[in-house]
């Protein structure tokens, strides 16, 4: 998918909402359990439930992996159903890979290519030559870890060196990498003071932003520092959607919370 796709998407559906599916056996609602594949079955059913009032989806592949080859399976039909039934969603593999060219070039192949996501996190610690081979696919999308939420992020991201915050340079030069126009960047919506700072870096890239919601970020200081003139994010929202019910009705229960958010970006996207 093209930028240009995403940022119609997001005018289309007055939405720049990406849901995470982080599947957890010990969360879903306990009649899934029954099912042949109770991963994807309650993926389905939330995908449904939500997909009108999103631009993307965003499964962490570890809640996946942790299951084995069947979590693996789940996330192939989870993805295969989203891109037959609703090729307008933007699909992002939050697998945070990362490693030594040959290495990253068959990570990149097995979600760009095999899985057919639209778009892969990786981590940037390892420099140009372990990024470039995700960047190399054509309409495809390298979302590069920036600035993220957790407690840890300041053990390294924020350091300075030379008078300047590492986690600038990482921008800095990322900028400088081959096909670097596909990087999109992660910047977590707690850090949401950070966004004037690193606009200044990366006016035009897409920022995806986890952290709203259950993590605690806000979405109106993300939206005032951030936003662009292609709005520019992907605010991302897992548990606070995905679970907010294990009832039977649990679908609806997270399309009302998803619509929340929507009508909350409808108001700001209006303005």
């Amino acid at each position: 998918m093209t930028t240009a796709e995403l940022v119609n998407q997001i005018q289309k559906k007055k939405s720049f909402l990406c849901i995470g599916l982080d599947v957890d056996l010990n969360k879903i609602p306990q009649h899934l359990l029954k099912e042949e594949d109770p991963i994807f079955a309650f993926n389905k059913a939330i995908i449904d439930a939500t997909h009108h009032l999103c631009v993307a989806y965003k499964p962490n592949t570890a809640f996946y992996e942790a299951y084995g080859l069947k979590g693996w399976k789940a996330l192939e039909q989870t993805i295969n159903y989203i891109n037959e039934r609703y090729p307008e969603i933007f699909t992002i593999a939050d697998a945070k890979r990362g490693d030594i060219g040959n290495t990253s070039t068959m990570y990149a192949k097995a979600f760009l290519e095999d899985l057919a996501f639209d778009s892969v996190t990786v981590a940037p610690y390892m420099g140009k030559d372990s990024v470039e081979p995700f960047l190399a696919f054509e309409n495809k999308h390298t979302i590069l870890l920036a600035l993220t939420s957790n407690e840890g992020a300041f053990d390294f991201q924020t350091k300075t060196i030379e008078n300047k915050e590492l986690y600038k340079y990482v921008l800095e030069t990322s900028k400088t990498w081959q096909n670097a126009q596909n990087l999109m960047y992660v910047v977590g919506a707690t850090k949401a003071e950070y966004l004037a700072d690193i606009r200044q870096i990366i006016p035009d890239s897409f920022l995806l932003v986890p952290g709203v919601g259950a993590q605690g970020g806000n979405l109106q200081d993300v939206c005032k520092y951030g936003m662009n003139k292609n709005i520019g994010l992907l605010i991302n929202s897992s548990r606070g959607i995905i679970y907010a019910s294990d009832s039977a009705e649990f679908a609806q229960a997270a399309a009302n919370k998803a619509e929340e958010l929507q009508k909350e970006m409808q108001i700001i996207l209006s303005k």
